[in-house]
């Protein structure tokens, strides 16, 4: 058997939105607490993430192994300004390589895990060490999209994919993009935090109401300050925000209710964030993998809205409604408060069927034991 002082694993996770770390967390708790398995997380995601969540020992390590996109909010980006950035990071990739893979060497590494930096695979396959991209999208595939800002740079697509060439293989999540340069592909369930609590015992935990339909909205780091510009007009529907003191919703919302959470109070209470998913009707978000995943999950419905000039809005849009009820909203109707219509369509819709899997998590624990046995 291989040596324990062999069986690290590290995990280098992308620090744009809270998406990628939330669902490497559940990788990682799916390994459980092991003897002989170290793991080594790499990001620039915010730490508490991993403190609140995580069950089971892991070392973390503020660290940037890509600069992903530049979000201006939940539902803007700077397109120049990420390929502009992205180019001074990537022209750097050589060295930088080294200097990961120097490290991954003293830390006698046993596997690498990358969602989705390219230079943990450029480190990996200097050290001489195994390197998965675990995700739903590459981001060569991501910023094919910036035909104008490319043109100053028209070396950055090619470096990026070269570095994903260097890896052993790909998990792939499903509601995909890119890939196209990882020789070797396998293809996985969803990657999804699964309730464990009642409803009921959520509603009542945090005033909600028992039988009055819950909106939960779920707008990630990066705030929606515009959606305060007019009373919003929900309907029947109760109001749900969770603030954390950075970039929160604070509405007007018109003959209506809304309860705002504290979000160390979810925790503090022994609660996750995806019991408030679970407990709610509908989630009022922009789409990402992680939401959609965790209503997926949770067979709560999702209200979205357009999030920008993002390459992945485009796949996650047109595949979710196979996985789960999902209704559209324009931002004239977000930002003008109209929201009434479109939470009554949605409440009215039932889920498709047959649920899809949302075992991912348990399946990659798995394929990473039998690479480090």
């Amino acid at each position: 058997m291989t040596s324990p002082a062999w069986r690290t694993v590290v995990f280098y996770v992308s620090g744009h939105g809270f998406g990628h770390a939330v669902r490497q967390i559940e990788i990682i708790n799916a390994l459980e607490a092991s003897a002989d398995i170290e793991i080594i997380v790499r990001t620039a995601a915010p730490s508490w993430l991993f403190e609140r969540s995580l069950r089971r020992p892991a070392r973390l390590e503020p660290f940037v192994p890509d600069t992903g996109v530049f979000q201006v909010d939940s539902l803007r980006l700077d397109a120049d300004r990420t390929i502009d950035d992205a180019a001074a990071f990537y022209g750097e990739l050589a060295s930088r390589a080294e200097r990961e893979a120097a490290w991954l060497i003293r830390e006698r590494a046993a596997l690498v895990l990358a969602d989705a930096p390219p230079l943990a695979c450029a480190a990996a396959a200097r050290a001489g060490v195994p390197c998965v991209v675990v995700g739903n999208f590459t981001w060569d595939w991501i910023y094919q999209r910036y035909d104008t800002p490319l043109q100053r740079h028209p070396w950055l697509l090619p470096t990026i994919e070269q570095a994903y060439a260097l890896a052993t293989e790909a998990w792939r999540l499903p509601m995909w993009g890119g890939f196209d340069s990882i020789a070797r592909v396998t293809d996985v369930p969803f990657v999804a935090r699964r309730s464990r609590r009642p409803s009921t015992e959520v509603r009542a935990a945090f005033g909600w109401p028992v039988t009055q339909p819950v909106a939960l909205l779920s707008f990630g780091g990066y705030g929606l300050s515009a959606a305060s510009r007019s009373p919003v007009d929900a309907g029947e529907f109760v109001l749900v925000t969770v603030s954390s003191g950075h970039g929160d919703v604070d509405l007007d919302v018109r003959g209506g209710q809304m309860i705002s959470i504290a979000e160390a109070s979810i925790y503090d209470r022994g609660f996750r964030y995806e019991d408030l998913v679970a407990a709610a009707d509908v989630v009022v978000t922009k789409p990402g993998y992680g939401i959609i995943s965790e209503c997926i999950a949770n067979s709560t419905a999702i209200l979205y809205t357009s999030r920008g000039d993002f390459i992945e809005y485009d796949r996650l849009t047109r595949e979710m409604p196979r996985y789960l009820a999902a209704e559209y909203i324009d931002h004239d109707d977000l930002f003008g408060g109209r929201w009434a219509p479109s939470l009554d369509r949605l409440r009215r819709r039932s889920a498709p069927t047959p649920a899809p899997r949302t075992d991912g998590a348990t399946v990659i624990a798995g394929l990473v034991r039998a690479r480090v046995a």
